[in-house]
């Protein structure tokens, strides 16, 4: 008998899950023999555990550092490396690949074809050329706007199982106090509590055929909310893709951003409101180069404060979304943008204060400016997090992260929201594509 291929899947605690269940789990002919972990702190040294690895891997998936790529190679007779994770440059992707051609081991990559579930619903995915363009503020209006015409929605969002993954296999979100059950991350809670917010019925987990089937039996219509810029783990009938004008020039440099704005069915060009007429122009050209077919969207992602006159003439701390600032590869972000527009005196450097994890997030990502990322991946991160802002001797807190940071963190200082919001300016109307859409696929909502 010819011995399996022994396989070995660079990933994030993310798509190379996905990868793993939907096309490896029960294949004879492939012996996946490790996982690797990077951009997420605290996975590397645990293990894809048996319960979802299933029989063949009685004793579950290590998940080891990809610094050790070449050594684990070597150590585990690797015979073919994929690569599985997102938002990178294309030359990293190359750089890893040319690290495991070197180690003499084959270079793979998964594409949409065996990676996507079929559901019986309709399906409409939000995607993005890279993190941080705006992509669930879009998903949110969107809900909202198929609720207000009598469609249930369920809203899936791209994993981040970073806790106990065995408990985290199948996970339904409905209320706030459902997310401190399941021990949500701070970047969880980004992406997941402005949904509950907005009042959408948010599924997740790890297992995303089983996460399927679970939201399918309380929805009319599922809206994929991506993350990073990946393409969707469910086929669409319709796929959104973002792109923001404050970043012209990465339509085609990173990955799977560009293979993402290649499959688009339609395109949004967001944050027209902050970027130059030149830099939307330069945009808009660069998409359609890359996908001629798509209708392009003009759209606005306005930031209110919700009390702007506690901000003026203050000592302010910024905190912004955190993979938009670490690997999104932002300076700043919308809270920074809109502490300087509120007339804050001051905008308090908080990198001088950070120890920790913290403090390495800041070596790892030197492109960061004066604004602190929120990071919170465990009890430990959260509290170097609050000694941060406690240090600072900031007056006030802008939050520029959709997390509610005055609960997660219990911090004295007064904390100002900033909330993000989508507006349509110009060019094809996204309402009347998903309309178009509707019409085309003949299903009518259930309004139960």
């Amino acid at each position: 008998m010819t011995a399996p291929t022994r396989i070995l899947i660079l990933g994030a605690a993310g798509r190379d899950f996905h990868n793993f269940n939907r096309v490896y789990r029960d294949d004879p002919a492939v012996e996946v023999v490790a996982f690797t972990a990077t951009q997420i702190p605290g996975i590397a040294g645990r293990r894809y555990p048996a319960e979802l690895a299933g029989p063949r891997y009685p004793h579950g998936i290590p998940i080891e550092d990809e610094a050790r790529l070449e050594a684990l190679c070597r150590e585990l007779r690797v015979d073919r490396v994929v690569f599985a994770y997102s938002d990178v440059t294309h030359a990293h992707v190359m750089h890893c690949a040319s690290r495991a051609l070197a180690a003499g081991c084959d270079v793979s990559l998964l594409g949409p074809a065996a990676t996507m579930l079929e559901s019986r619903l309709p399906v409409i995915a939000v995607s993005a050329v890279r993190t941080g363009c705006g992509k669930s503020q879009v998903a949110r209006w969107l809900s909202t706007w198929l609720r207000e015409r009598g469609w249930r929605v369920a809203v899936l969002r791209h994993p981040m199982p970073y806790g106990d993954l065995v408990a985290a296999r199948v996970q339904r979100f409905a209320t706030r106090a459902d997310l401190d059950a399941a021990g949500c991350t701070a970047e969880e809670r980004e992406e997941y509590e402005p949904h509950l917010a907005a009042g959408n019925l948010v599924f997740a987990g790890v297992d995303y055929a089983a996460v399927l089937r679970r939201a399918e039996t309380e929805a009319d219509l599922i809206v994929w909310d991506g993350g990073n810029n990946d393409f969707p783990f469910v086929r669409p009938g319709l796929h959104v893709v973002l792109a923001d004008a404050l970043r012209p020039e990465q339509v085609d440099t990173h990955h799977p951003g560009e293979a993402v704005a290649r499959m688009a069915d339609a395109l949004v060009v967001n944050k027209v409101d902050a970027a130059s007429p030149t830099a939307v122009a330069a945009l808009e050209a660069r998409l359609h180069a890359v996908n001629p077919r798509a209708p392009i969207v003009r759209a606005a992602s306005p930031v209110r404060l919700d009390d702007p006159q506690a901000v003026r003439g203050r000592r302010v701390l910024v905190v912004e979304d955190g993979p938009t600032i670490t690997h999104g590869g932002m300076a700043t972000g919308a809270g920074h943008v809109a502490a300087l527009a509120a007339g804050a005196a001051e905008i308090v450097d908080p990198r001088r204060f950070a120890d920790g994890s913290v403090a390495e997030v800041y070596r790892a990502y030197p492109h960061i400016g004066p604004v602190l990322p929120a990071m919170g991946y465990g009890a430990a991160q959260r509290a170097e997090l609050a000694r941060c802002i406690a240090g600072s001797g900031a007056e006030l807190v802008v939050a520029g992260t959709p997390v509610d940071l005055a609960a997660m963190l219990g911090i004295a200082v007064p904390v100002v929201r900033a909330r993000y919001a989508f507006e349509q300016r110009g060019g094809a109307r996204l309402d009347e594509i998903v309309g178009r859409f509707l019409d085309r696929i003949r299903v009518s909502p259930s309004r139960s």
